[in-house]
């Protein structure tokens, strides 16, 4: 059966592209030329038909990817379903299962099974937990195991994975050299590094990169190449190592591209800000213009407990500039696991931050202009139904109201209100 691409090299215009098309208010035949072109996916396993898609990608509106999934200390399914209720209910538009304790699988297959929107993992967590299970806490992988896992992911009905194959013996070289500041932040890099130090060998996602590209096109699985040597700090951020891997990262996506593989490139991380539209330009040109999907950007390391704030900063700087694909960031980032609450803050403070960069890259500012006429005439309902957050707007409206039952102002201004004083 043809993968996404294949199809889209054929001119075929299959029912899902119809529909993102009519989503993002695009012309179908100019998307199918784009995903043609690997400058759009559209994450759908072939296994799992009964989602929303979307479109991730060039001239598309900026898509939030939301993280959930347990840890050794909180495995609680439970939970996990809760915090995909709530990123849903926030309004993202994919969720990531990055699950690293309890029953991986089964959490897995749940999470899966009420999710409505594409859904990614990172089978590398999975492999490792369960060599270090094995092994009584060695986290070295078999590598027939690794590959076994990919394709139960893939099999499950994972719609994209994040796969760190540009992770090369060279770029660990450099890396060594460089002497950052908090060396590797990366998960799934920190793992894959440790065993290719360990084993003294290459990595195999990478010196296997064929046999991951046949399990991906079985499935019509997306690639999320995984960028393992991303900045943890501003200190580290545009250095040799980073620029090394993502060399890599331009050649598997296009030999993924040539292979009728869809493919997405990750990015930091951690950035100041005036180097994020010139690392969003790099990406596009080395990697042949292929989705990039970054963590925030950070622009600040001094705000644990707001870093949904400095990373909402970043990933608008970094969605105007041309990233496509912004991954949430919670209040409890770099402090612990994200409660069901953080979840929905991180979700809702990113899609601002696509927001605004996509009043800027597509002029998508309708709902501004609707909800500023509705301030003008102190309508409230209509303020509230077109807020990003009605929720938050009815916690506010409560206290908002003066004495008198009529009083259409709020407790800041009263009868001053601009809005009545005005002549205009």
């Amino acid at each position: 059966m043809a993968t996404l691409i294949e199809n889209a090299k054929k001119g075929r215009i299959i029912q899902t592209v119809r529909n993102v098309a009519k989503q993002e208010g695009v012309d179908a035949v100019w998307l199918c030329g784009e995903i043609a072109a690997g400058r759009v996916v559209i994450p759908q396993n072939r296994n799992r038909r009964h989602i929303t898609p979307c479109g991730i990608g060039n001239r598309l509106r900026t898509k939030v990817n939301a993280n959930i999934g347990t840890s050794q200390d909180r495995h609680s399914t439970a939970v996990e379903l809760k915090k995909l209720r709530k990123a849903i209910e926030a309004g993202t538009d994919t969720v990531m299962d990055l699950s690293t304790g309890g029953d991986i699988g089964q959490i897995r297959r749940r999470i899966i099974s009420e999710c409505p929107v594409p859904l990614g993992t990172v089978p590398v967590y999975e492999a490792f937990v369960r060599a270090s299970m094995r092994k009584h806490g060695s986290p070295h992988i078999d590598v027939e195991e690794l590959f076994d896992v990919i394709e139960e992911h893939a099999a499950d009905g994972v719609d994209f994975m994040t796969l760190h194959a540009a992770l090369t013996r060279t770029a660990l070289d450099r890396l060594q050299r460089q002497k950052r500041t908090t060396g590797i932040v990366s998960r799934g890099g920190a793992l894959l590094a440790s065993w290719m130090r360990h084993t003294d060998s290459e990595n195999p996602l990478y010196e296997q990169f064929d046999r991951l590209l046949r399990i991906a096109k079985n499935y019509d699985v997306t690639l999320s190449l995984g960028d393992g040597l991303r900045p943890g700090c501003l200190d580290d951020a545009s250095d040799r190592p980073q620029v090394q891997e993502m060399i890599y990262l331009g050649e598997l996506a296009q030999q993924s591209l040539d292979e009728g593989v869809q493919t997405i490139i990750e990015g930091p991380g951690h950035m100041p800000m005036d180097l994020i539209a010139g690392n969003v330009r790099l990406e596009k040109s080395m990697c042949h213009g292929a989705p990039y999907y970054v963590l925030g950007p950070l622009v600040a390391d001094i705000a644990p407990g707001y870093d949904h704030i400095t990373s909402a900063i970043g990933g608008a700087i970094a969605a105007e500039a041309g990233a496509d694909f912004l991954c949430y960031v919670t209040p409890s980032e770099h402090l612990g696991l994200p409660t069901p609450d953080d979840v929905r803050l991180g979700v809702i403070a990113t899609r601002i931050a696509a927001h605004a960069a996509d009043v800027c890259k597509l002029n998508e500012n309708a709902q501004d202009h609707l909800i500023s006429k509705a301030r003008k005439s102190l309508d409230w309902s209509a303020q509230q139904r077109l807020s990003i957050d009605p929720e938050k707007f009815k916690i506010y409206d409560r206290n908002k109201r003066l004495k008198k039952a009529d009083d259409k102002t709020c407790t800041m201004c009263g009868e001053y209100c601009a809005y009545l004083v005005s002549p205009e």
